[in-house]
């Protein structure tokens, strides 16, 4: 990579992040390396591009110009590599943001056909139960589930899952059988990502019942929001695929299955006004039919 093509990837990142050090280790750089390619990057520009101060570095106005404009080129630049080899192969990374439960029971399983397919593509799984930011984390393309913190993004619909309600036997057998959504206000439920507020809507044959629940437990992953079920903690609200494992195993049942407690949407997020990296583009083509089938 020539110094020029090297110092305009460093100042996207930079630019982002706010920090010379930070965008410098992801190429690879040391913080004199990076701070010296920005000022040779200013001086052939012949404008200042970022505001230093000994907290942060910021972009000017002429900085915040430049960026779009350099990001659109990387963009176009990556694209037309892809192109040009014609044979379909990637290359770089992709960096991609998902759900612990997801990345664990969805994606990981599905990893290897999709590395198979692109040997010389790097993949970054960046896994967290909180909405990632994707500009300063330099996420390609993020998975997540629900309403969209940021109505403004770029997003491609990949499929709708139902929301369940799952508890182990061995806390049915303790503290019974929910057979009315009523019933939940006599029981723990598991408070979780799934489903963050302690008032549930259930919908049958037209009705909708709200319930409110003791939220006793709360937890900020999923994953051990189905843990807790699993041994007898609670009742826990998920999506369908986040507990397939545990209720094929028998260490969950479903609670109230003939109720809608309603859906979750699975959504690929890219940031917005951004064009789409090529390996991002792929890796949600391939999740989406994955999912589909």
């Amino acid at each position: 990579m020539n110094d020029r093509l090297l110092a305009l990837k460093l100042f996207s990142r930079a630019g982002r992040v706010g920090n010379f050090s930070s965008a410098g280790r992801e190429l690879g750089l040391s913080q004199p390396s990076a701070s010296r390619l920005i000022a040779a990057l200013e001086a052939d520009v012949g404008a200042a591009l970022f505001s230093r101060t000994t907290r942060a570095v910021t972009l000017t106005d002429a900085g915040a110009t430049y960026l779009m404009r350099v990001e659109a080129i990387l963009a176009a630049l990556d694209e037309a590599d892809h192109e040009a080899r014609g044979t379909g192969e990637l290359r770089g990374v992709v960096r991609v943001g998902t759900p612990i439960s997801f990345a664990l029971r969805e994606i990981i399983p599905r990893l290897p056909a999709f590395m198979k397919q692109h040997p010389a593509l790097k993949i970054e799984l960046r896994v967290t139960d909180r909405y990632p930011d994707l500009v300063t984390e330099g996420i390609d393309v993020s998975i997540q589930f629900g309403a969209l913190p940021d109505s403004s993004a770029t997003a491609r619909k990949l499929i709708r899952q139902p929301r369940i309600l799952t508890a182990s036997p061995d806390y049915l057998r303790e503290r019974g059988t929910p057979a009315m959504p009523s019933d939940l206000a006599h029981h723990v439920v598991i408070i979780s990502p799934a489903h963050p507020s302690p008032t549930f809507s259930f919908r049958k044959d037209g009705r909708v019942v709200s319930v409110r629940v003791d939220g006793q437990l709360a937890i900020t992953i999923n994953e051990g929001a189905i843990a807790s079920a699993v041994v007898g903690l609670g009742i826990a609200a998920s999506s369908e695929s986040s507990a397939r494992a545990e209720l094929e195993a028998g260490e969950l049942v479903r609670v109230l299955p003939d109720w809608d407690v309603g859906s979750m949407e699975v959504t690929a997020v890219f940031v917005s006004g951004k064009t789409i990296k090529p390996a991002a583009r792929a890796f949600t083509d391939f999740l989406a039919t994955e999912l589909r089938n």
